[in-house]
């Protein structure tokens, strides 16, 4: 009878079981899959010997003739719900050796995406020692029989990815209670490393790839949309970049793997990197916000001998890119490209990809370089540059598909959500979370050009209907400022990064639109999100949990007490640096990359930055974090106004080695109301800085980051 499912649910739904050699294992063991279609339970049966059983709910079984049919048998294990006997029964035949199939999440998913783990699986865990299994479906969630709310088909793919026996951490010296939420927040740790875990082994390695699988799957969703109002579907990003592709291609130089890219957040960008893939370059994405002197810096360092801009942007911003001219770099407008493209051109390509819907992946095998693709490089990054000049940052393919992954398998992410995205491409977090993500995922990506307009971005992102907000710090507190309280009424949560998420900004946020917003922590070198607050795991106040793949460790700093330096490796951590001496130190450390940030975990595995080890001042011997003096002087003077700005610099000091400053733009602040603000943040004499220097305002990066190199030369501070 096992022969025959299995005969009939490979010719239905082309099933493949991977690893499902450790379903012999002896008990007492527990198998955990994910609960995504109301049909989990064949796929996982026709792999089972007779002796397994599956955990099933009376109540479940109650609800027709039919469920009592399939529910009630020898190969179930029924259990009242709402008897606090269930468990220990469950635990009894455990403990006796028995083999059990518990779908831990109590539910089939409403997402597509992992739900909670009931804790009574931690104490099945605690109580008996049994080994853990976890199940991932791929592919189950489309089933018509699931419940996600997105599209569904009768008969898509499905695979079986089971673990390793894995025997539980051994919890000692903790209350029961503690040991079985412990156990609990575990096995729903494996199941997303899991799910990562297998998503990087069968899924597709490049980017190309990734979305010629998704645009296969939904040719006409509308996936793309900037503030020209013309949407994008699936269909036409591949047909744009394949009719731009064949544009570059006469122009691009041969002997030259890198082209720089100089566009804001308009529906093009996105498509000239993928088109720059499939004829084999790499895209050195250009930060305009630095002005003509840095990124000419920044061409030197990537090579830069052809820029990609468009020419209505470059007017409208009024972008002086005559030093890129003077310096020999060829400027190639989109507007022109369009131009040379006829109706002829675009009429083939259309019967191209309906012949051919994988053509654009095939032109990308044609044209890159040979392989799979994960370790070519795909973009080069420039650094903020806030503390220094600007190094060039080497992501490849598997970096950033790493990263997008590692996200969805923590964070639900719905056919229906609609991302607002106004952060620039040339940001990391913009790049792949606010713009890649979509693409890879097939959601709704609506692009603003300019994170700034604080007036209009609130009336745009209402109008769009949008649900996922991608901001920072800086840019949330002018939205809330300026927006009406319903603008956001459409926001299932708001994702903050590239700089320390304030208490108040956060309140406000949950006050003023009830939007909950989360804080993550990352750097462009890791793709770059590290860690992440989710709605499954949240605490204010940190910066998350790590992502599934990513490994730590917290090396000791002299001075500091608490915390040490931040190191961390995983499949998001870049390939390298291009400039020479930040590539050696880098490589020095074999696949570790040193945050530069201090940083503490809890005993539940939140992360903390305390602040980066080159904002630490060293006063009298002891290290002081100008973050944390910040951090507590924010919202202190609500009497000096919205425009109100401060910053902490340090500068030499003969008697205590470094004294700290204040820097602001408001004359009217007075250093006794400094000190008083320290000490009412509970922080010690050494932290008052010693003098207040004013200035016209404090320079910013386009990620809304105080530019701290740009502030010390205007207030004209050394340290």
């Amino acid at each position: 009878m096992r022969l025959l499912v299995r005969l009939l649910l490979r010719l239905l739904f082309r099933f493949r079981a991977h690893n499902a050699e450790v379903l012999n294992s002896p008990g007492p063991v527990l198998l955990v899959p994910n609960h995504v279609a109301w049909i989990d339970w064949l796929f996982i049966g026709a792999l089972l010997d007779p002796d397994w059983k599956f955990v099933v709910s009376r109540v479940a079984a109650n609800y027709s003739w039919l469920h009592r049919l399939i529910l009630i048998n020898r190969r179930t294990f029924p259990i009242d719900n709402a008897s606090p006997y269930a468990v220990k029964r469950l635990a009894e035949y455990l403990e006796g050796g028995g083999r059990l199939v518990l779908f831990a999440e109590g539910q089939i998913t409403r997402t597509g995406s992992l739900m909670k783990i009931y804790d009574g699986t931690g104490f099945l865990l605690h109580k008996t020692g049994a080994r853990l299994i976890t199940c991932y479906l791929r592919g189950a969630n489309r089933l018509k029989c699931s419940r996600q709310p997105g599209w569904r088909r009768w008969f898509p793919r499905v695979t079986a990815h089971f673990s390793p026996p894995t025997v539980p951490p051994h919890q000692s010296g903790v209350r029961a209670s503690t040991a079985r939420e412990r156990l609990t927040t575990w096995v729903q740790q494996q199941m997303t490393e899991q799910q990562f875990r297998t998503e990087m082994a069968y899924g597709s390695l490049h980017l190309v790839d990734a979305v010629v699988e998704a645009a296969r799957e939904q040719p006409g969703r509308v996936v793309l949309q900037d503030t020209t109002m013309r949407e994008l579907r699936h269909r036409d990003v591949l047909l744009g970049a394949d009719l731009l592709g064949g544009k570059l291609a006469a122009l691009l130089h041969a002997g030259e793997a890198r082209v720089g890219v100089l566009l804001p957040n308009i529906n093009a960008a996105p498509l000239v990197l993928l088109a720059l893939w499939t004829r084999g370059k790499v895209p050195a994405i250009l930060n305009f916000s630095t002005g003509p002197a840095v990124m000419l810096r920044c061409c030197e360092v990537a090579g830069l001998r052809q820029v990609i801009t468009s020419r209505v942007f470059v007017a409208r911003s009024k972008l002086d890119l005559d030093p890129l001219k003077q310096a020999g770099i060829e400027l190639i407008y989109v507007e022109n490209l369009r131009k040379r493209i006829s109706g002829g051109e675009r009429f083939r390509a259309l019967l191209r990809h309906t012949a051919q819907p994988r053509s654009l992946a095939r032109d990308r095998q044609r044209f890159g370089p040979p392989g799979s693709g994960a370790e070519q490089t795909a973009v080069v990054l420039f650094t903020s540059g806030s503390e220094g000049l600007p190094k060039g940052v080497e992501l490849t393919h598997g970096n950033l598909l790493a990263n997008i992954r590692q996200m969805l398998a923590v964070i639900a992410v719905e056919d229906t959500d609609r991302v607002f995205n106004a952060l620039p491409i040339f940001h990391s977090f913009g790049l792949t979370v606010g713009t890649m993500l979509g693409l890879v995922r097939g959601v709704f990506v609506f692009l603003y050009p300019s994170p700034l307009h604080f007036r209009v971005i609130p009336t745009v992102a209402y109008d769009r209907h949008c649900t996922l907000l991608l901001s920072t710090n800086t840019f949330l507190q002018g939205y809330a400022r300026k927006a009406h309280p319903y603008d956001f009424r459409a926001v299932r949560f708001g994702f903050a990064g590239a700089e320390k998420l304030l208490p108040d900004t956060a309140r406000v946020w949950a006050d003023k639109f009830g939007v909950r917003v989360l804080e993550g922590y990352g750097v462009t070198e890791c793709s770059p999100v590290i860690s992440a607050n989710t709605p499954m795991m949240p605490r204010a106040g940190s910066a998350g949990r790590f992502l599934p793949g990513i490994d730590w460790r917290i090396e000791p700093v002299d001075g500091v007490k608490e915390g040490g330096r931040l190191l961390v490796r995983g499949p998001n951590v870049m390939r390298g640096y291009l400039n020479p001496e930040a590539n050696a130190k880098f490589k020095s450390l074999e696949g570790w990359y040193d945050t530069g940030d201090i940083a503490r975990v809890d005993e539940d595995g939140f992360l903390w930055i305390l602040g980066r080890l080159k904002r630490f001042a060293k006063i009298s011997g002891e290290m002081v974090s100008l973050t944390a003096v910040e951090e507590a002087l924010s919202g202190a003077f609500p009497h000096l106004g919205r425009k109100f700005e401060l910053a902490i610099l340090s500068r030499k000091d003969p008697d205590k080695g470094e004294a700290l400053v204040a820097v602001t733009n408001d004359a009217r602040l007075r250093l006794e109301e400094v000190r008083a603000a320290v000490q009412a943040g509970g922080l010690p004499n050494l932290c008052v800085p010693r003098e207040i220097v004013v200035v016209p305002e404090i320079p910013k990066l386009g990620t809304g980051k105080v530019n701290h190199r740009e502030l010390a030369a205007l207030a004209g501070v050394r340290s």
